[in-house]
């Protein structure tokens, strides 16, 4: 695990959910979703959980302009440099603290990089996968997954990168798209453009150069069953066509059930046996931090993913909450129970 205590410092202020300003019939502002408390709560759990015997603690750095650079422009670097809180766009606010934040995310992501650990977990924020080379998005502002993905092409290794966070990696697509030796794929909630600095859909008709950007989009309430579906019999598939020397894994949990910014149904099982998918790969693995807004169930579902991501043999943590139906998995006894309801009276029909 790479860790640095600075990415604690971006403060993205208060307001209604993750819109910033004064809201007069809001009588509690509530703190932006993306703060420092979440990653705490991440730390804690795997520092206080039952898998901290098996996990191994790195101090993280700061990535250099230079570094930035690989993956943004220097004007768009500029303009992380502030000296009052700003929104870059309608809920991704930049303070005087980001730009520190920022680089400690990115460093601490390339430190995880220069370890050669064959599998490092870079526990960062903000998280990244939504910035592209000249835009914010998303509570975004350095990719941080894209970073690392460059620095490894450029040293010659051959690059893929996963992204299961529950909203389209489109940062990552974009810094990506015309080139056909990275492969890059995102599995997400069905959620389309959303703006001026989210342009791309995320479907899978964005295929990039020569196919190497597939977006895998699931409906909305998709679960376990449909995430590990998708990663079974499209994701891994291509992974092993493809043959990369590092899988790069933008790691968001705000695919939960329980999640205020998704719509998806995941479990903490679900995120063990994508970690355990993971792991099996066969590949060297560097992870970085992205969503999951729900801090306690995310806290909970990245513990549970670590002990994929480690093969542990059985779940070391109850998860307490797990209760929503996997649509997908139990859509076909619903259907029989509906048909067998109705089918006497529309003869011919079903």
């Amino acid at each position: 695990m790479f860790w640095h205590d600075d990415c604690l410092e971006h403060d993205a202020g208060e307001g209604l959910w993750e819109l910033p300003g004064s809201w007069p019939w809001l009588d509690v502002a509530e703190p932006h979703p993306e703060n420092a408390a979440r990653l705490r709560t991440f730390r804690h759990a795997l520092t206080h959980g039952p898998v901290a015997e098996h996990l191994k603690w790195h101090e993280g750095r700061h990535a250099s302009v230079d570094e930035l650079l690989r993956v943004h422009s220097a004007s768009y670097l500029d303009s992380l440099r502030v000296s009052e809180r700003v929104a870059l766009e309608v809920n991704t606010v930049v303070g005087p603290e980001t730009w520190n934040a920022v680089c400690a995310a990115a460093g601490t992501s390339l430190a995880a990089l220069e370890s050669g650990a064959p599998l490092a977990y870079a526990l960062v924020r903000p998280p990244g996968h939504h910035a592209q080379p000249a835009m914010a998005d998303g509570y975004c502002f350095v990719n941080n997954a894209a970073l690392v993905a460059e620095t490894a092409r450029r040293q010659g290794m051959r690059v893929a990168v996963l992204d299961w966070d529950v909203h389209h990696g489109n940062g990552t697509q974009e810094v990506f798209y015309d080139r056909p030796d990275v492969l890059t794929i995102s599995v997400h909630m069905r959620h389309g453009a959303w703006g001026p600095n989210h342009p791309q859909t995320g479907a899978p008709s964005e295929v990039g150069a020569h196919g190497r950007n597939v977006n895998i989009e699931l409906s909305l309430g998709a679960g376990d069953t449909a995430y590990l579906r998708a990663l079974d019999e499209i994701a891994f598939p291509l992974l092993r066509e493809f043959e990369p020397d590092l899988l790069v894994c933008a790691s968001g949990f705000d695919g939960s059930a329980f999640d205020p910014n998704g719509r998806h149904n995941l479990t903490a099982a679900g995120y063990r046996e994508i970690g355990r998918r993971v792991a099996s790969s066969g590949t060297r693995v560097v992870l970085t931090q992205e969503g999951g807004y729900l801090r306690g169930y995310s806290a909970l579902c990245l513990h549970a993913l670590v002990e994929g991501l480690l093969r542990l043999p059985a779940p070391l943590l109850e998860d307490p909450l797990a209760y929503v139906p996997d649509d997908s998995r139990l859509v076909d006894a619903d259907f029989e129970r509906v048909l067998t309801a109705v089918r006497p009276f529309w003869p011919g029909v079903l």
